[in-house]
């Protein structure tokens, strides 16, 4: 099955086939010749249970992404950052177990939550992580997620002083 992600402007969650045997499992991730991206940048996060990252972006160089979870469980939140898009500030939310992949197009931000004990997440980028541009959109901003399931994130200094979701839209308007 041949997916052109190029067309597809709202994040979704790609199903692939795993093979198991009695030794575990075998899971291409990436083919280019299915999935048409242009991956060059890929980065592992390992993460504890509680720990909430994001909601992160990119200002200029926006990063349109394929999240693999390798180990573990996760809320994924992704909010649409793009001012003319009839979604702007549409919130989507997965839940996501070993296995799954989800895309996010560019103009988004992410973030997630570790539910299991731990959790391994694999990111595919198609543009190099730029981080003078690099930002977030506060975990706590009621008006993109009203509830988390951990009462006590564990967070960066980052994301403890990211933006509120107005103001994002007051200070950048948009992700162009």
């Amino acid at each position: 099955m041949k997916i052109n992600l190029k067309k597809i402007n709202i994040p979704v969650k790609i199903n692939q086939k795993r093979y198991f045997d009695k030794r575990g499992y075998f899971q291409e991730i990436y083919l280019k010749k299915q999935i048409n991206l242009n991956i060059k940048f890929t980065a592992i996060a390992k993460s504890k249970k509680n720990v909430i990252r994001g909601l992160h972006f990119q200002l200029k160089n926006q990063q349109t992404k394929l999240i693999h979870v390798v180990e573990g469980k996760i809320l994924d939140v992704v909010i649409n950052l793009k001012k003319n898009s009839k979604k702007f500030g549409r919130i989507y939310k997965f839940f996501l177990k070993e296995g799954d992949i989800l895309f996010i197009p560019k103009h988004y931000g992410h973030g997630y939550e570790c539910l299991s004990r731990s959790c391994t997440i694999l990111y595919h980028l198609e543009k190099y992580r730029d981080s003078k541009n690099e930002r977030g959109i506060s975990f706590e901003d009621k008006k993109i997620i009203k509830k988390w399931i951990t009462k006590k994130p564990i967070l960066s200094k980052r994301d403890k002083s990211s933006l509120n979701f107005l103001e994002f839209k007051s200070k950048y308007k948009t992700l162009k």
